[in-house]
C-alpha cells in the first residue's frame, strides 16, 4: 500500500502522479463536460482521452453560472444543460467511464448542485460510481468543513484551489486540506487556450512547495504539447481543458483522441 509523506494511504490521483514523476514524465489530466455533445458521446470520449496518453479525466458537470469557464467550455456546458443534463448523469458517466479504463476520474464542480444535492448523498453517489474525488473552484477550505467530513468519511479526493493572488495562509490551507492535488491557477481570470502559459504559474508552484505540496498541477491556458512540457519542468501535473472541448467540438471523439496523443508527448520531460 503506497502511503504518503505524512504516512496516510496514497489516493488512486496521488499515486498516478507520484507514478508518473519518478518515471521522469509528468502527469496528463484531462477535462471534458459531461452530455456534450450527449451523454454517449461524453462518456466515449473521455474513454479516448484515457487510451491515449490522459493520466487523470476530469469531468466537467454543467452548471447555469459557470462564473471560471471560458467561452469554448461554457458553450459545450450550456449545451448539455439545454438537452436535460441532470446530476445523476455525472454519476453514470463516472460508472461507465470506470468500468472501461482504470485512469482515476475527477468531477469539477460548483458548490451549490452538491450542496442542493446533499454533501453527504454526493459523496455517496460519486464514491459508489467509482469516482475518485472533487475538484471545487469556488469553495475555500474554511468554508469546507462539511465536504471535508463528508470525503473523508467516503476517501474522496478534494482539490481546491491556489491562485497567484493567493496568500501565503491560504496557500498553506489549500495545502494542508487538499488530497489527490493541489489545482494552480496558472493564470488570473477564466479558462482557455492561451498562446503562453504565464509565468505566474511558476512562482505559485515554488510558493506551493515551500507550503508543503507534494502534487501540484497547473490549469487554465495550457493548449499544446510545447506548454505541457513546459509546465511539467517545475510542476507535478498540466490539465488541459478548453483544447479537448475544442477538439470535441469540431471533430468529436476521433479529434479528442488525437489531440490527447498530440498533448502526451509534452508528458515526456526528461
Amino acid at each position: 500500500m503506497t502511503e504518503t509523506q505524512s504516512g496516510t494511504t496514497a489516493s488512486p490521483v496521488e499515486r498516478v502522479i507520484r507514478a508518473r514523476r519518478e518515471a521522469g514524465t509528468g502527469a496528463l489530466i484531462g477535462y471534458l463536460p459531461v452530455g456534450f455533445p450527449d451523454l454517449e458521446t461524453s462518456v466515449d470520449a473521455a474513454v479516448a482521452l484515457a487510451e491515449n496518453g490522459v493520466d487523470v479525466i476530469e469531468l466537467g458537470l454543467p452548471y447555469s453560472d459557470p462564473v471560471m469557464d471560458g467561452p469554448v467550455i461554457q458553450a459545450a456546458t450550456q449545451q448539455a444543460l439545454a438537452q436535460g443534463f441532470r446530476l445523476r448523469d455525472g454519476f453514470e458517466a463516472v460508472r461507465r467511464i470506470t468500468s472501461r479504463v482504470d485512469a482515476p476520474v475527477v468531477l469539477m464542480t460548483y458548490w451549490n448542485p452538491v450542496v442542493q444535492y446533499g454533501v453527504d448523498r454526493f459523496a455517496d453517489d460519486l464514491a459508489a460510481a467509482g469516482g475518485a474525488g472533487l475538484i471545487t473552484p469556488d469553495l475555500i477550505p474554511d468554508e469546507a468543513g462539511e465536504w471535508i467530513a463528508a470525503s473523508n468519511r467516503t476517501g474522496l479526493d478534494r482539490i481546491f484551489l491556489a491562485a497567484p493572488s493567493s496568500t501565503a495562509t491560504r496557500l498553506q490551507q489549500a495545502v494542508s486540506t487538499s488530497r489527490g492535488f493541489v489545482y494552480a491557477v496558472s493564470t488570473m481570470g477564466i479558462t482557455g487556450a492561451r498562446s503562453d502559459v504565464d509565468n505566474a504559474a511558476r512562482g505559485l508552484v515554488e510558493r506551493l512547495r515551500e507550503a508543503g505540496s507534494e502534487s501540484a498541477c497547473v490549469g487554465l491556458g495550457i493548449s499544446t504539447a510545447e506548454q505541457v512540457r513546459e509546465v511539467l519542468a517545475y510542476a507535478d501535473g498540466a490539465i488541459v481543458g478548453s483544447a479537448l472541448v475544442s477538439a470535441l467540438a469540431n471533430g468529436g471523439v476521433d479529434e479528442v483522441a488525437r489531440t490527447a496523443r498530440a498533448l502526451s508527448d509534452g508528458t515526456r520531460v526528461s
